[in-house]
């Protein structure tokens, strides 16, 4: 840390920004202290592109000494989707010393209260924030998205969600008063009278399983509210995806040391090739707090075995949009190729079903059969990507393996609408660049039924085919039911449809957008404003952010004493 600063010093260059978050998530209008703008950071300056690009580059084939405690081996491997090799080794952890370690900075951390343990961690994401375009490369080169995105969403948007995990742990800690004098009357004999202190005291160690398509945007939620609420954090990254969360566990420590507080109260464990290390500290007495993005085998097997700790969820859904009518056509065709194209559909956001009647929609531009919707999106999607250079900017590079093999395997489940294709990369090219799929299903067939009810993650999505609007708000009730949905998706200018498709994600907890024509799109959601899941699906049994989400990570306890 270049310089220390002290509590009162964090406090004053951090709780104007605190205070507006509050405001923010109290109103839910949209705010954001953190520019999306890569020009925003300065030019030729230690903010800019090149310093970004080049402090990258340096960290290259490094090994990133931590300076954690009960490093027994370093380990590395990670491979760019875009095919090159990263070199970087980190610290592996010997855990019956890690741990232990971490444990001791705690009672400090708990003792320094709510509002300086929130300025502690916004002085973090600020300086986070200040290594914007050098985070962007790193998630870039490890999930597999265009840099644009992997600037804005591993960047700014992720930040963004750090800060609003603040913003709720704080409100949730300072709900209950610090202390209170307690006088009850009796009568004629003397009141009793007490004098109480309430202290927000943490769970224990947060453990934070990282994933592999967004490491920093699905990881700050977990790792700062578990942080704000006095909990030492543990990051665990995917294996592929392990450089951006062990440049922000770098940040981290330093900043906690140069605020007087112990750097282990932040570590890394970072794991050997094939050493599934999750599940053994999953299970670890110590792990009192586990925040988990990924599949939902993973998920499930940690909602049933990790009983030590409370355990935060998002799993897998079945994404579906329900297309009836629309008064914009063209707009609404427009804004489902950019939704199923984005990131090559690697979102847990990403639209995968979408519920079009046999028969028909009504359009603006007269009524368009099944086939002619599916026909026209089509023609939306490779007009989106039909440049190539525009194709990579919002495709990125295919993961991994299995996503391609999903891809490659979807064609033969239905009759192709939309072809997927191979892009080259010309600066890059050993990535894996495909557009989308488009298989055409039966909702009436129960052979077409397995494709469609089992989630198919990547750039795959299936236009299903139901008898009548009726069916398809059934068949949407079921999916989110039996399946769970991160998002869900309505085109209709009817209002009784409408009214049917809300009531629907009403009672099974489903985030709704409704007739999406413009820049806004049903797999983005905004910080301080949009709940991203609800927790109430099989999708994810956590919503980022709510009150919910960050009430649990400490508990409250109460010291009395005769007044």
């Amino acid at each position: 840390m270049a310089a220390e600063l002290t509590a009162p010093e964090l406090i004053e260059n951090h709780r104007p920004t605190l205070d507006q978050a509050l405001e923010a998530i109290r109103t839910r209008a949209y705010w954001s202290p953190h520019p999306e703008h890569p020009k925003a950071y300065g030019e030729g300056g230690s903010l800019d592109a090149a310093a970004g690009k080049a402090a990258f580059d340096a960290v290259l084939g490094t090994r990133l000494d931590l300076g954690q405690p009960g490093t027994d081996d370093w380990v590395g491997g990670e491979v760019s989707p875009y095919g090159i090799e990263l070199g970087v080794t980190y610290p592996h952890a010997d855990v019956d010393v890690l741990l232990p370690a971490m444990r001791a900075g705690q009672r400090a951390w708990r003792d320094a209260g709510p509002e300086v343990r929130a300025v502690v961690c916004l002085e973090i994401l600020k300086r986070i924030s200040d290594r914007t375009h050098e985070f962007a490369h790193a998630v870039m080169h490890t999930s597999g998205q265009a840099f644009m995105m992997a600037f804005q969403a591993g960047g700014p948007h992720a930040q963004d969600r750090g800060l609003e995990a603040v913003a709720y742990a704080y409100a949730e800690q300072v709900r209950t008063p610090e202390s209170a004098e307690w006088t009850k009357p009796q009568g004629k004999r003397d009141p009793l009278a007490l004098t109480k202190r309430f202290t927000a005291v943490p769970r224990g160690i947060g453990l934070v399983i990282g994933c592999n398509t967004f490491p920093t945007w699905n990881g700050y939620p977990g790792l700062f509210a578990s942080l704000a609420t006095g909990n030492a954090v543990l990051v665990k990254p995917h294996p592929r995806a392990v450089l951006p969360l062990a440049l922000t566990v770098q940040v981290a420590r330093e900043v906690l040391a140069g605020a007087g507080f112990d750097p282990n109260l932040v570590a890394l464990a970072a794991e050997r090739p094939g050493e599934g290390i999750a599940k053994t500290l999953a299970t670890r007495p110590e792990i009192k707090i586990i925040d988990y993005t990924g599949s939902t085998s993973f998920g499930d097997w940690l909602e049933a075995n990790a009983r030590q700790a409370q355990v935060y969820t998002e799993k897998a859904g079945v994404n579906t949009v329900l297309v009836h009518s629309t008064d914009d056509y063209k707009g609404m065709l427009s804004n489902l190729a950019f939704s199923l194209s984005l990131y090559s559909g690697q979102m847990c956001t990403t639209p995968q079903n979408l519920l079009i009647p046999r028969d028909g929609i009504a359009t603006d531009q007269g009524p368009r059969t099944f086939d002619e919707v599916t026909a026209d999106l089509a023609r939306a999607v490779d007009g989106l990507l039909g440049d190539d250079a525009r194709a990579n900017a919002l495709l990125g590079a295919i993961v991994n393996p299995d996503v391609k093999a999903r891809l490659e395997a979807a064609a033969g489940l239905g009759e192709v609408a939309l072809a997927s294709r191979e892009v080259t990369n010309p600066e890059f090219p050993g990535a894996v660049v495909r557009t989308p799929v488009v298989v055409k299903l039966d909702g009436a067939k129960p052979d077409d039924e397995a494709a469609y009810m089992s989630e198919c993650f990547g750039p795959v999505s299936f236009a299903v085919a139901v008898d009548s609007v009726t069916d398809a708000v059934e068949l949407l009730r079921r999916t989110v039911r039996e399946k769970g949905a991160m998002t869900v998706g309505a085109y209709t200018t009817d209002a009784e449809t409408e009214r049917a498709v809300e009531e629907v994600c009403l009672e099974e907890a489903a985030q709704l957008s409704l007739n999406l024509t413009g820049g806004v799109y049903v797999n983005q959601t905004a910080a301080f404003s949009d709940f991203h899941g609800s927790g109430g699906n099989p999708a994810a049994n956590a919503a980022l952010t709510d009150g919910a989400f960050v009430a649990n990570r400490f508990r409250v306890v109460e010291v009395r004493r005769e007044a």
